[in-house]
């Protein structure tokens, strides 16, 4: 995102940087009208995509909920995905899911929205859908018990069973606000929702979801005219109570003291600290330029918050700010996560040491420019969909109340002066006005005090009077509408070219839109550390970034910025990747300084002992989530005995040991053009692609000799059934897998339907089985993972403890059931739709594109099986499903990881599978076969 070569040079040189035009992103053209009812309709045109995205942005959040019923809008969330009077349950997950889309929603402070996105024949259909849920939901007792249930399980998913779930969920908006029902947590309690009736339910349900407090946005293919007339037809007859919609009326006071307020929590391994101020609301003047203050304080590596206290200080192992404003006085956030060793004090002293900072002088030119470019380049990415340019306009509706912000707050960005910056920070970000919120472990809790936070209040249960809905008898339900005629997509055409250095090449231009990836990789991951090393090689392209012989870690991270450029790297089980994303102009700059870490890390020793530090503070966080705790223990379960038996991000042993000539080698050995892959995705030619590639990659020398050879692996583990001991945790992960195939695998295509019938989606077996016909999760799910030599199988859900053994039946049952029975004609329809339909939406994305091309060539298949996909995926037939599933998940043959509060489930767990193992998780050693 920057204007060329000759940038790189100037950023060298201190010199002023290029700001980006606010017409760079191009706005997004929509129609907007109002139905007599009140209902605003916002639509957007798009023919380059094979699909549609209908949203519904309903005027009702968490702010919302009813005293005492802390959660409800988030509850409702829920129950909108069930019956009306015309569809059964689950029918919306078949109109969208089982045709090739997806559907989901999010509850915010001001605003619930739902949004799908679908094949754009399917538009009618959708629209009818969401007609049905606005004005004839079924709120009936059954659903509104089960999906308590479901939430109470997000609860303890998000909330209680990760080390700083309590901290951001909780006790930020608590602590922050006194009156404000910002205060109250989005998600609820499980006091207050237990306390929930079915009246409250109907009465929260009939004052909020209304036309005239709802907007339809729908951005992608179709005919203008005729989603006038549908929009008429579904929505035009809905009418609205007689009664006004209520509105929060209550008025936050000023801070006129600063406030500390402390929190515990349970397997807290790391102290943290924020600090918050009241800010203004969204539709402020002021709002562009507390932007700007948070991406100087934390976009990237470059930031301040980052440079001093994560890089300099090393105070801090993570940073973060926010000031992103809601409808109603907002929060300005800043804070940080502690480094291993490092007090409260510590943190506390240096952000407000960057606090005063902000205050005593305005932000340099180069600061600014770079901060700016990051934001435009923000939303340039967040218009790469359809579904992400519907929600840009659904946004800036529901919190400025104007839908035209969307297009004009690029230019309000860049109208934003250093001066700007400084008065904010200084009107806001006041002494008086902070609150400083710490959070420890339980341990350091002072004994006998009590949590900051308040009990929920007892309030007794609304009346409700109003009409109810019912589902119709089958015979008397209004059918759904027709689908269309399909919009054949349109697939990118690759190009590869294999560089004389040996360097694989491959261009597919994507997209007019102004934006480009470029993704190297290297045909080495994890299976290549060192004895005894665990996390090598991932720490080998990890530290890619963090220094050349010609750049400092700072100064690439300072040039990639300010070109509205990201650029990663890192390492996984089978390979080692560089990815970049970037605005055309800024390409070439962007690419000297991707082809520089690549070529010419450094491997400093201060720059491995900060990155040393940051991944075994990030373990020590990691080892206190049940479910990242279960994901490490697979590799070594799963494939002891070979180069995959390790974890591939390294142990708190593996990490201490590595040595920068352990990276070096590593480097000097795996990291040539022989051994590595360059794909370009967007927009750009294969003319202007391969060039690039020559001109920055093509002096890339290999060493002498052909290429190191490529793993092999041939798992042959014994199953094992291990509990890992996390005790305080609020839930337990469950995890089954085994090894499976690889990616040549003839039986590739039946493998990944069966997968996708198994546990692929909301709609899938597993997911209908677990939540939602017992409420025991908020969420299972499978995966196969196919690899180039072997794969991976795992199947996972985090339940409360004690339901632990019982979901591990409902997975194995349904194995069972897979590989014992075909699955229907319908099933298997709807699951390969699901596939195909996913695929589509990766290849709308110049990342996602970038993705499967890479991964192709990665595992020496031609590229034209993009165009093969969608073919080989509809030719699977059931029985070949159910071969797949009987000769390779059978239950008998998977290992099992249960990672939890062990006392509420190992009984269970034993009377099932004799040969359980416990490991307490302070005892875990994943270096070690035996786990322990």
């Amino acid at each position: 995102m920057f204007r060329h070569a000759a940038l790189a040079f100037a950023l060298c040189l201190g010199l002023a940087l290029p700001v980006f035009a606010a017409d760079t992103v191009p706005p997004i053209a929509y129609r907007e009208r109002t139905l007599a009812n009140g209902l605003r309709v916002y639509s957007s045109v798009d023919r380059t995509t094979p699909n549609v995205t209908v949203q519904m942005w309903y005027g009702v959040g968490s702010k919302d909920d009813p005293i005492g019923r802390s959660g409800f809008a988030h509850l409702f969330e829920h129950m909108m995905f069930k019956a009306t009077r015309d569809m059964p349950s689950e029918t919306i997950d078949r109109m969208t899911e089982d045709v090739g889309g997806i559907n989901n929603a999010s509850t915010y402070d001001d605003f619930t929205n739902y949004y799908e996105v679908v094949p754009a024949n399917h538009l009618q259909r959708l629209l009818w859908v969401e007609a049905q849920r606005l004005g004839s939901l079924v709120v009936d007792e059954a659903t509104f018990k089960s999906e308590r249930d479901v939430v109470k399980e997000e609860l303890r998913q998000s909330v209680l069973s990760q080390p700083y779930g309590r901290l951001f969920y909780l006790y930020v908006p608590e602590a922050s606000y006194e009156v404000h029902p910002y205060k109250r947590p989005g998600i609820g309690s499980i006091e207050e929702l237990d306390a929930a009736t079915i009246d409250d339910v109907r009465a929260f349900h009939a004052a909020f979801y209304r036309p005239d407090n709802t907007a339809l946005v729908v951005v992608g293919n179709f005919d203008e005219a005729q989603l006038d007339a549908w929009v008429d037809k579904y929505f035009g007859p809905l009418t609205n109570p007689s009664e006004p919609i209520a509105r929060v009326t209550a008025v936050e006071p000023p801070r006129t003291a600063p406030g500390v307020f402390r929190g515990y929590g349970p397997n807290v391994p790391l102290p943290a600290i924020l600090m918050t101020w009241h800010g203004p609301d969204a539709a402020s003047p002021d709002a562009p330029a507390l932007a700007v203050l948070d991406a100087i304080l934390s976009g990237g590596k470059s930031s301040r918050l980052y440079q001093s206290l994560v890089y300099e200080q090393q105070i801090a192992t993570e940073v973060f700010s926010d000031a992103t404003l809601p409808q109603q006085p907002g929060l300005i956030m800043l804070g940080a996560i502690l480094a291993s060793g490092k007090t409260i004090e510590d943190g506390q002293q240096a952000l407000l040491a960057e606090v005063a900072r902000l205050r005593d002088a305005p932000p340099t030119a180069e600061e600014l420019a770079e901060a700016r470019n990051e934001l435009v380049a923000s939303k340039l990415r967040e218009r790469e969909t359809i579904d992400g340019r519907a929600f840009a306009l659904g946004y800036a509706l529901r919190t400025t109340g104007d839908a035209a912000q969307a297009n004009r707050e690029l230019a309000d960005l860049q109208a934003v002066t250093a001066q700007d910056v400084q008065r904010v920070a200084r009107q806001y970000l006041t002494d008086a006005g902070r609150m400083t919120i710490l959070y420890q472990s339980e341990a350091a809790r002072p004994a006998g005090q009590a949590d900051a936070a308040p009990r929920p209040p007892v309030v007794a249960s609304a009346h409700y009077t109003g009409p109810v809905v019912t589902l119709a008898p089958e015979g008397q339900r209004q059918a759904p509408p027709p689908v269309g005629a399909p919009v054949e997509p349109i697939l990118p055409k690759p190009v590869e070219k294999t560089l004389a250095n040996g360097l694989k090449v491959i261009v597919a231009k994507s997209s007019d839109l102004p934006l480009v990836t470029a993704s190297l990789t290297v045909r080495t991951g994890a299976w290549a550390d060192p004895q005894g090393l665990a996390g090598a090689m991932g720490m080998t392209a990890g530290m890619l970034t963090e220094g050349t012989r010609t750049r400092s870690a700072q100064q690439i991270a300072s040039q990639t910025e300010a070109l509205g450029a990201t650029l990663s790297s890192g390492g996984g089980q089978e390979a080692s990747a560089v990815g970049l994303n970037v605005m055309p102009g800024n390409l070439p700059a962007a690419m000297e300084i991707m082809a520089d870490v690549v070529k010419n890390p450094a491997f400093a020793q201060e720059e491995l002992e900060r990155q040393r530090t940051q991944a075994l503070d990030g373990l020590s966080v990691a080892y206190q989530s049940p479910g990242s705790l279960a994901g490490f223990a697979a590799s070594p379960v799963i494939f002891s005995g070979t180069t995959f038996g390790h974890v591939p991000s390294g142990t708190p042993a593996s990490l201490k040991k590595l040595a920068t000539a352990d990276l070096a080698r590593l480097h000097q050995t795996y990291f040539r053009p022989d051994n590595a892959i360059l794909v370009l995705t967007g927009d750009i030619t294969p003319e202007q692609g391969l060039a690039l590639a020559e001109k920055t990659l093509g002096d890339w020398k290999a060493p002498a000799g052909a290429a190191p050879p490529r793993g092999e692996v041939a798992p042959a583990a014994p199953p094992r059934t291990v509990a890992i001991d996390l005790p305080g945790t609020g839930q337990a992960a469950v995890t089954v897998a085994k090894a499976s195939i690889s990616r040549s695998d003839p039986q590739y295509y039946p493998a990944i339907v069966a997968n996708s019938v198994l546990g692929g989606g909301y709609s899938a077996r597993l997911n209908q089985e677990i939540r939602i016909k017992r409420g025991l999760s908020y969420g299972a799910n499978s995966r196969l993972s196919a690899m180039r030599t072997t794969g991976l199988f795992r199947a996972v859900a985090q339940t409360k403890n004690e339901s632990a053994p019982q979901v591990l039946d409902l997975i194995t049952a349904e194995l069972k059931r897979l590989g014992g029975t075909t699955p229907t004609a319908d099933e298997l329809k709807a699951r390969k739709s699901v596939l195909i339909g996913g695929f589509g939406r990766e290849l709308a994305t110049t990342d996602g594109l970038a993705g499967i091309l890479g991964n192709l060539a990665l595992y020496d298949l031609p590229l034209s099986e993009v165009a093969a996909y969608t073919g080989k995926v509809e030719a699977v037939t059931a029985g070949q499903v159910q071969a797949f599933a009987a000769k390779n998940l059978a239950p008998d043959t998977v290992s099992v990881i249960v990672a939890g509060d062990a006392k509420a489930f190992t009984e269970g767990l034993k009377q099932r599978r004799p040969n359980l193992e416990v490991v307490p998780a302070a005892q875990l050693n994943l270096d070690s076969v035996s786990l322990k």
